[in-house]
């Protein structure tokens, strides 16, 4: 463990004194952001608020980038005409030189969030810049659609005024908790199938956890930091089919020596050392469990939460990669920190070694198979997907009925238990082979009826969009119509969004609550300009995300949904959004 302790602190007090001065070796003439844009903030006799930027020459504010969290529709003060502009961060743009001044009204009270971005005509463009200006007076004791705070939003701010301490605690916690959903449930057999699989003593067990943990978690923060630093749809780099399908084969070849196929080695040279400096230790190696662990970190990343969400809003609006990456850390930490006590405390409960192990071992590379159709989900249909889960069950069933021919007193239940499995994987390969998605209704393709999980009507309702003219159109017409905007973010690789297609927007009564709403979907499933625009407009990290945009034109931030929901959250959502107007 010493090596891996060695290489998170260097790799982080490397990040520090690189945050110290992003751009002290590349260019040393550009301003600090501040000096490059000096806001100020004055309140007049007449009882307005007056904010002001002083802009250096040779920079530029863009307007759309101009943002004013905390003010109600009527107070929002109207932004002035700019010159036209093209660069390569923006394309054509509105932008603000020389000067900027804003008035909000006298009426308006409590603490409004100021939010700006600019860039140096050299081609330098700076992260995001925000400031929390105090209206004075009392604050609005309603909780108002545009007054309150999304959970991202929410954590985002946390982080931006608690000390790092705190955030780090809280973060560590909210670990804790993300360790219990889906998103990680592909992290289970791995981790056991490496330490309890092995037979590595408890010891030697908590050192193969901990590699294992500790480089998923420098992976998962490395991959929130980048996803924040370059401000494109990282998701979709990691969804590619080559790579989700190496992993999976990856996971394949590491199922094989469980059930005794042959033999996973080192070169004879290579191994011979790693023998002599373990001392002949049992369970592997920890470099093995350190690889496994960073290919866990690339298989949970993508896996968009609001936790997550709010720690990337945080890293783009404040340009602390360094805090923001230590946020990360911690919170991949407490993701793993489960897992470790479960395969290293819980493994002194079990029985001493014997033949069970081998038994053991064969379950764990069910496990491993079963991850590796968990990973290719994203990038093949769902029938295949529905028909390479009837195999796995059927491969299950013959094991099982192969050890109810044994002698012992489990032959019984082996037998019954592989009878049970049979039969379900079979009907699994005759659903799919029928074109049918339903796992749990794998048949019903033969009926000639459609099942409600199944209404074709749910994807038909949605306005289906890939070009940010056609939705600033289609916002357009909502706002003349006086009409409520749901703008869906997907994705073809985002699973969350198939599942909720069925579990939600399928469901009868979500589709009567939506009936006088737009419905628009931003597919962003490639990485590409267009895909990183509209993820860029409402600063969203990744599908799926659904937002409220109100008759006024104006998201009710608050009400964001951000991650998987199930139709009861998703309508109780929209009702107090509704209500809220």
């Amino acid at each position: 463990m010493r090596w891996l302790l060695t290489f998170v602190f260097v790799l982080f007090t490397g990040l520090a004194q690189a945050g110290n001065d992003p751009f002290a070796v590349k260019k040393p003439d550009f301003l600090p952001v501040g000096q490059a844009f000096a806001f100020s903030t004055e309140t007049l006799p007449s009882g307005q608020t007056r904010l002001y930027w002083q802009i250096t020459d040779g920079y530029y504010l863009y307007q759309k980038r101009l943002k004013l969290d905390g003010l109600d529709a009527a107070q929002r003060p109207a932004l002035p005409t700019g010159e036209h502009h093209s660069d390569e961060f923006f394309g054509d743009q509105q932008v603000y030189r020389s000067e900027l001044e804003l008035l909000i009204p006298a009426g308006a009270s409590g603490k409004v969030t100021v939010g700006w971005q600019g860039c140096a005509d050299a081609g330098l463009c700076y992260p995001p810049q925000s400031q929390v200006v105090d209206l004075g007076g009392k604050a609005p004791v309603s909780t108002a659609p545009g007054q309150a705070q999304a959970q991202d939003q929410s954590l985002a701010a946390n982080l931006q005024h608690n000390a790092l301490g705190w955030s780090l605690l809280a973060f560590f916690g909210l670990g804790l908790l993300l360790a219990f959903t889906p998103c990680m449930l592909p992290m289970l057999p791995i981790l056991a199938g490496l330490v309890v699989g092995s037979g590595a003593s408890p010891r030697r067990g908590f050192a193969l956890a901990g590699s294992y943990v500790i480089c998923m978690a420098l992976v998962y923060a490395a991959l929130g930091m980048l996803a924040a630093l370059l401000g494109g749809n990282l998701q979709a780099l990691l969804q590619q089919p080559w790579l989700l399908g190496s992993f999976a084969a990856l996971f394949v070849v590491l199922a094989l020596p469980m059930f005794g196929f042959f033999e996973l080695q080192l070169p004879a040279a290579l191994r011979d050392r790693l023998e002599n400096a373990g001392s002949g230790r049992r369970g592997g190696s920890l470099v093995g469990a350190g690889i496994l662990g960073a290919l866990s970190g690339l298989l949970v990343g993508p896996c968009m939460t609001a936790p997550l969400a709010g720690a990337l809003l945080y890293i783009a609006k404040s340009g602390n990669i360094v805090e923001g990456g230590l946020v990360l850390f911690t919170m991949g930490i407490g993701m793993g920190l489960p897992l470790l006590l479960l395969v290293t405390v819980g493994n002194r409960f079990l029985p001493k070694p014997g033949a069970w192990m081998d038994r053991v071992k064969a379950v764990f590379g069910f496990l491993f198979l079963g991850t590796a159709v968990l990973m290719i989900r994203p990038v093949v249909s769902e029938s295949l997907w529905l028909g390479l889960w009837g195999a796995l069950l059927l491969i299950i069933a013959c094991c099982a009925w192969r050890q109810g021919r044994q002698p012992g007193r489990g032959a019984l239940l082996s037998a019954c238990v592989g009878t049970l499995l049979g039969l379900w994987g079979s009907i699994l390969v005759v659903g799919a082979a029928g074109g049918s998605t339903e796992l749990w209704q794998p048949l019903h393709v033969y009926t000639g009826t459609t099942t409600a999980n199944g209404n074709p009507a749910a994807h038909d309702a949605f306005i289906t969009l890939k070009d940010p003219a056609a939705l600033q159109r289609e916002l357009d017409t909502a706002k003349a119509q006086g009409q409520w905007v749901l703008v869906d973010y997907y994705a073809d690789w985002c699973v969350s969004c198939k599942i909720m297609e069925k579990t939600v927007f399928s469901q009868a009564e979500v589709q009567a609550a939506l009936g006088d709403v737009r419905l628009v979907r931003l597919d962003v499933t490639n990485d590409n300009a267009a895909s990183r625009e509209l993820l860029g407009r409402y600063e969203v990290p990744g599908p799926p995300t659904l937002l409220w945009l109100a008759p006024d034109g104006q998201e009710r931030r608050a009400s964001r949904i951000t991650g998987e929901v199930d139709a009861k959250a998703f309508l109780q959502n929209w009702n107090s959004t509704r209500d809220a107007r």
